[in-house]
């Protein structure tokens, strides 16, 4: 046989070794090619990144849960949660008005699916519309037709179902608030709501640490509610998010490298009489295709730049879009990096179980 066909040989050879090789039937594992989304392990997906790879590959699809992973014995500002900006901008809902919806989206499954994947709060929009208090896009101010998406009650229902049925999470929702007095209160009651409500009481002025999320669990407090509109807080017992919480400057003036600035209505990130901190990493104007970029290691160098500047506090939400979209971990990723940096200053939460489980032999041993 030639030296040639040697090499046509051993070049078929190993195509072949490579097709068989392949991975599928859930067997792919981080970052390897695949054709749907069956070919990946559990807690990944196929997904196509034009700005990342060739090809489709298996990314993650789920959160960490820090919880299961290790403990809730912590206050709850010493943990990070995934935060879904315009958490019911979502593409596809159902249409509840005459005429067709037109504006932007901003997250690509229901409220259900964002909070078994890990989402554990939610950025809403609310507004008087109809008669009723509806999730929105304003446009001059007021919610219309063409930008409603859908009654309030509706989301907040699938909020309760999930709730009810995974009694030791706890969910944040951060209202962009334009209901008028006692609308909030209403719908929130309506939906069943009211059992899990964290109150205002419990909530710390200064500073100072949150209970236990093993409290708060053991409590059945485990929603909480921020709203924009200050008059609530007293009136209603919905708390003001400014009194709580720094958050950095949404949009696209959020996004320059090197940079943390606050939103206005945010005190500097640096006031340490807020316990909580979020950090947005959205553009002012949703992209699918930039977002898998944006949410992988320009997240990650973003989330460290607003820990210097919010006076070395790693944040408690990140918020982004289409939270599911990555070159690989994403938003997840980052979370985990957020929980490793609070709870054993590592660069990743399994780390810290794996040194947990370390020092749980070492102290068998030494016994």
């Amino acid at each position: 046989m030639s030296l040639y066909q040697n090499l046509l040989l051993i070049t078929a050879i190993s195509a072949f070794l490579s097709i068989a090789s392949a991975c599928s039937d859930g067997q792919c594992k981080l970052l390897d090619e695949c054709s749907s989304d069956g070919d990946c392990e559990a807690g990944l997906y196929c997904f196509a990144c034009q700005q990342g790879f060739s090809g489709s590959r298996c990314v993650r699809s789920t959160i960490t849960n820090q919880f299961k992973l290790l403990n809730n014995s912590l206050p709850f500002n010493k943990y990070a949660f995934l935060t879904t900006h315009n958490a019911y901008a979502i593409d596809g809902y159902p249409l509840h008005t005459p005429v067709p919806r037109v504006t932007f989206t901003n997250q690509e499954d229901m409220i259900t699916d964002q909070l078994n994947n890990g989402a554990r709060a939610l950025m809403l929009d609310t507004y008087d519309f109809d008669g009723d208090v509806w999730m929105c896009h304003s446009f001059g101010g007021q919610c219309h037709d063409i930008t409603a998406f859908g009654p309030a009650i509706d989301y907040l229902k699938e909020i309760e179902a999930f709730l009810s049925a995974n009694t030791e999470e706890i969910v944040t929702l951060i209202l962009e608030d334009y209901v008028g007095p006692n609308g909030l209160t209403k719908v929130f009651t309506d939906a069943g709501l009211m059992k899990y409500w964290f109150p205002v009481s419990n909530m710390p002025k200064n500073g100072e640490d949150w209970p236990l999320v093993s409290d708060m669990v053991g409590n059945n407090q485990r929603l909480l509610v921020f709203t924009s509109i200050q008059s609530k807080e007293a009136s209603e017992g919905i708390a003001y998010q400014w009194n709580y919480m720094v958050e950095n400057q949404y949009g696209d003036g959020g996004m320059q490298a090197g940079s943390c600035p606050n939103r206005a209505e945010s005190s500097g990130l640096d006031d340490k009489t807020k316990s909580l901190v979020l950090v947005n990493y959205f553009h002012s104007m949703s992209s699918k295709e930039k977002t898998c970029e944006d949410n992988s290691g320009d997240l990650i160098n973003m989330l460290r730049t607003c820990y210097a500047a919010a006076g070395n506090r790693w944040a408690n939400f990140v918020a982004v879009d289409y939270y599911k979209r990555s070159e690989g971990g994403g938003s997840f990723q980052a979370v985990d990096t957020l929980n490793g940096k609070l709870l054993c200053g590592c660069d990743d939460i399994h780390a810290c179980a794996v040194s947990q489980n370390y020092i749980l032999e070492m102290n068998v041993v030494l016994r």
